[in-house]
């Protein structure tokens, strides 16, 4: 078939008609796409058997450090006179099975359900013969557009690159009606309609919570009533232990979202606002750009399908990983962090009653995901900002180079993996690749505790140098000093990078501070 209207916008080649003897090893990235020929029925099954043989030798022939990303197949015509027949199905079926199996073998290998950019076609639409007859195009040009952007959306969700935080009103948002005037016996939620549109929504948020996104309010609501509400109301699923932050207040929505962002502690642009008043929408998309803030539907009943378009769009992830699972409890955790510092007169005593317990530790396939979602997501404290999937960071491990992860916990709970750096080794010199940590531990000085014992193994190692980069962001100003405060000396500097050197000869020992207790696993 021919694909090349599919991908104009990519610096991409493209092999001949089934021809895939030539593996371009400068390629950053391959693209397997094969559609289920149209064919006679007996044609349609041995073809995709041969391209299910093809696909597990392609995979064994592309290096492991370069991402594949197979599409599915789907059948796009298959004439059925005999409804009992499902052999061109089975062998779709079996194909599909085989890439993701192949998939779970090889951490290079990503799989994109074609089927899901297809079902939003009849098929009636997904070809257009007068293209398929002159050109050999397999799926209707005139999607082209429509294609890109879904693509576009899939390789986000690969790359971990989604969304933080999902922030909500209530009256009219999470149940119809408000509180204030109609009570709680009087607004909708569950029920007959609307109020079954409203509790099948609220079970489609705490689902998506539990995947990994924060959940918090924005209303302009009397707080006793709320709480009244979310103890009371039989039909309620969303409750406030839901809620990473609230600010149920009359304040101005703007000010209460950068409340939210600061207590948080993360940007603007990762938080997506769903607000029924459409002058509360137009007030916060003037005056916070960076928020996405979608058109809340008018009618209940478009719930359903307005909700599956924004995880579409802003949410959706190839992969979890454990920390994604326990977000909310991680957020309001820090909130608890944060209220007690206020009691302590200095950082040490605060950080000291923190019982903060730090574990460094190898980077192993364990620990991959995690990290390489770290290097994707990471803004603030990231020194050099190098993106990185899984398989490059195995590149870096199977070489011999450094990478370690750094585990954060303290008495009110475990921060997970939040902490990473990777570092070169040639000869005598280690070079400090990337170092970042996540935004969620900082303000307790644990970055200046990792680095000191990283370079503390560095120099028990034997080597005598350590070289260090920091790259210029829009976002990572906080660390433009951070090797300067380290003893690190700047050998080269300009407007957007930094170089530094450390001699390790001349130092004694780093020592590590004693309000921390280390794990060096």
């Amino acid at each position: 078939m021919t694909i090349e209207t599919f991908f104009p916008y990519l610096d991409t080649k493209f092999s001949g008609y089934e021809d895939v003897s030539i593996i371009d090893e400068n390629a950053d990235r391959y693209i397997w796409f094969y559609l289920a020929p149209i064919a006679e029925n007996n044609v349609i099954v041995e073809k995709v058997h041969y391209y299910t043989d093809l696909v597990h030798i392609i995979a064994e022939r592309i290096q492991p450090g370069k991402m594949l990303i197979a599409f599915t197949m789907k059948d796009m015509m298959t004439i059925q006179s005999i409804t009992s027949d499902s052999s061109v199905a089975d062998a779709v079926n079996k194909y599909n099975a085989s890439l993701y199996k192949l998939a779970s073998e090889h951490k290079n290998i990503r799989v994109i359900d074609f089927a899901h950019f297809l079902d939003n076609y009849t098929p009636d639409n997904r070809i257009d013969w007068r293209y398929y007859f002159i050109a050999q195009i397999g799926f209707n040009p005139r999607l082209a557009a429509e294609f890109r952007d879904w693509f576009t959306l899939q390789i986000q969700a690969i790359e971990l690159k989604r969304k933080k935080c999902l922030v909500l009103d209530l009256d009219n948002t999470l149940w119809g009606g408000i509180l204030g005037e109609d009570g709680i016996e009087g607004v909708s939620l569950g029920g007959d309609y609307p109020g079954k549109a409203f509790l099948l929504f609220q079970h489609q948020i705490l689902e998506i919570s539990k995947q990994g996104v924060i959940l918090a309010v924005n209303s302009k609501n009397n707080l006793e009533d709320v709480l009244q509400m979310w103890k009371e109301h039989p039909d309620i699923i969303l409750k406030e232990e839901h809620f990473a932050s609230v600010r149920i207040n009359w304040n101005n929505k703007t000010d209460n979202l950068l409340k939210i962002a600061q207590e948080l502690n993360i940007g603007l642009d990762s938080m997506v606002f769903l607000d029924d008043n459409p002058t509360e929408r137009e007030l916060v998309k003037k005056y916070l750009p960076e928020v996405i803030v979608p058109d809340f539907p008018e009618h209940p009943y478009i719930l359903p399908v307005f909700f599956r378009n924004i995880i579409e769009k802003y949410f959706v992830i190839y992969a979890l990983t454990d920390e994604d699972t326990t977000k909310t409890e991680q957020y309001k955790s820090n909130a608890l962090r944060a209220n007690m510092q206020h009691s302590f007169p200095n950082i040490k005593d605060y950080i000291r009653n923190l019982q903060i317990v730090l574990t460094i530790a190898e980077v192993n396939n364990l620990t991959l995901s995690r990290s390489a979602q770290m290097t994707q997501k990471t803004n603030q404290f990231n020194l050099t900002t190098h993106r990185y999937m899984e398989m490059e960071i195995k590149q870096f491990i199977d070489k011999k180079d450094w990478v370690y992860g750094l585990r954060v916990k303290d008495k009110f709970g475990d921060y997970g993996l939040t902490g990473l750096i990777i570092i070169k080794i040639d000869g005598q010199i280690a070079y400090i690749d990337s170092l970042l940590l996540s935004c969620r531990i900082l303000g307790k000085e644990i970055e200046f505790a990792f680095i000191k014992h990283i370079l503390s193994k560095i120099k028990k190692a034997g080597l005598s140098k350590v070289i260090a980069f920091y790259e210029k962001t829009a976002k990572n100003r906080q660390v433009e000093n951070f090797y300067d405060k380290n003893g690190f000396k700047v050998i080269e500097n300009s407007d957007d990078h930094k170089s530094y050197e450390l001699l390790l000869d001349e130092i004694i020992e780093f020592t590590v501070s004693d309000v921390y207790k280390l794990e060096d696993l």
